[in-house]
C-alpha cells in the first residue's frame, strides 16, 4: 500500500511525464529528420531536466511500421522520421526520492498533415477500451466491490472481439506501479491476475492492438483505489492523436 506522500510523488511523476510529451512533440516537429535512437536520447536528456530517474531502457520510441511491436527498443542504427508516419511513445520514471513510485504512460502521435481514417478509427476503439476498463471498475465498486485484474482484463478482451481486433491485442491490458521498475510485483490487469487489487497502489490501464509489420496502438493511463472505493486517474487522458 502506497503513503499519501508516495501518492503525491507518483502523481508529481506523471505530471512531469505529460511535460514531456508536450516537449518531445515540439521537438519532433523541429527535427523532421529525427531518427528513434535520437529522440530517444532526446527524452533521456529531458528526464535528466527534471530529474526523473528511471531503469536502462526508458523509453519507447517507435515510428510507422515499428509500432507493431508490443516493446520496440530502438537501436543505435534505428529508423528515421518519415512524413506522414505514426509514432507511439510510452515513458515512464519516477521522482528522485527515496521509496517514490513510477508512473507510466503511453501517447499516440503523428508526423504530417492528415491522419489516416485507419489510424483514427483503430485509436478510437483502443480508447474505448481503455474508458470501458475505468468504467467497469466504477461499477464495481459502486457496489464496494474491487475487481480481479482477470475481470477487468476480460471486460476488455470482450470488448476488443466484438469489434474484430481481439487476435490483436497482445498483451495484458495494465500492471501494478513499483518503485524498482515501472511493472510491480502486485496484481497484474491481465489473464492471470487472480487477486482483486490492492487500494492505494497505482496500476497502468494501456490496451493495445497491433497490425504485423504495419502499424500498432496503445493508450495508457495510470490510476489508483483509495480507502473509499472511489477510481483516482492520476495522469492525463489522451482523447484523440497528437498531430505534430
Amino acid at each position: 500500500m502506497w503513503s499519501k506522500k508516495q501518492i503525491e510523488q507518483h502523481k508529481k511523476a506523471a505530471d512531469i511525464l505529460t511535460k514531456i510529451v508536450k516537449e518531445f512533440g515540439n521537438h519532433i516537429k523541429n527535427n523532421p529528420e529525427i531518427t528513434e535512437h535520437e529522440a530517444k536520447l532526446f527524452v533521456k536528456k529531458l528526464f535528466r531536466k527534471y530529474n526523473l530517474k528511471s531503469d536502462k531502457t526508458n523509453p519507447i520510441v517507435a515510428f510507422q511500421k515499428n509500432t507493431s511491436f508490443v516493446h520496440h527498443f530502438a537501436e543505435e542504427k534505428s529508423d528515421k522520421l518519415k512524413p506522414e508516419s505514426l509514432i507511439l511513445f510510452d515513458l515512464w520514471g519516477k521522482i528522485n526520492e527515496k521509496r517514490a513510485p513510477y508512473a507510466d504512460i503511453t501517447w499516440m502521435l503523428y508526423c504530417g498533415k492528415n491522419i489516416p481514417n485507419e489510424y483514427q478509427n483503430v485509436f478510437l476503439k483502443v480508447i474505448r477500451a481503455r474508458d470501458e476498463a475505468i468504467k467497469f471498475i466504477k461499477n464495481n465498486l459502486r457496489n464496494k466491490i474491487v475487481p480481479t485484474g482477470k475481470e477487468i482484463d476480460k471486460h476488455v478482451r470482450i470488448f476488443l472481439h466484438k469489434h474484430g481486433l481481439a487476435d490483436k491485442f497482445l498483451h495484458g491490458t495494465g500492471h501494478s506501479l513499483g518503485f524498482t521498475y515501472a511493472h510491480g510485483n502486485r496484481t497484474r490487469i491481465s489473464p492471470k491476475g487472480k487477486q482483486s487489487l490492492p487500494v492505494n497502489v497505482g496500476y497502468t490501464i494501456e490496451p493495445g492492438v497491433y497490425f504485423k509489420d504495419k502499424f500498432g496502438i496503445r493508450s495508457e493511463i495510470d490510476f489508483y483505489i483509495d480507502n473509499n472505493y472511489n477510481l483516482k486517474i492520476t495522469s492525463v487522458v489522451q482523447k484523440k492523436i497528437i498531430k505534430i
